[in-house]
């Protein structure tokens, strides 16, 4: 049980070094690191999708096709959800937050932050 403690202690230090700056540091952190997922679960999801796309192309019995179809049909619905959730996300934000008001824009593509 003692073993598990310096691991968990290891991983909180990064946490604990930004607490210095406060919440909005570590609420930017956190802002950060979701911004960085988003577009990787995406890719993920098409991933998914074009797996089901050969596996369908390359299956010759009605069975393996079926199965592969289903695949393609999650990855599809995957990528709506994940698409229209982040495009609700952004019009709300510029609706409560910006653009004073005078017109909704559409949000930024994500994007992977570049490590300067």
């Amino acid at each position: 049980m003692k073993k598990a403690i310096y691991p968990a202690l290891l991983i909180a230090l990064p946490f604990v070094a930004s607490a210095q700056n406060g919440i909005q540091g570590i609420l930017g952190l956190v802002q950060n690191t979701i911004d960085a997922l988003i577009p990787i679960i995406i890719g993920l999801a098409v991933l998914v999708f074009l797996w089901g796309l050969l596996s369908y192309v390359v299956s010759k019995d009605d069975v393996r096709q079926k199965e592969a179809r289903g695949v393609m049909i999650w990855g599809i619905i995957a990528i709506f959800v994940m698409v229209s959730v982040w495009g609700l996300v952004g019009i709300l934000n510029q609706t409560i937050f910006g653009a004073n008001g005078s017109s909704v824009q559409a949000p930024n593509t994500p994007q992977v932050p570049q490590i300067r």
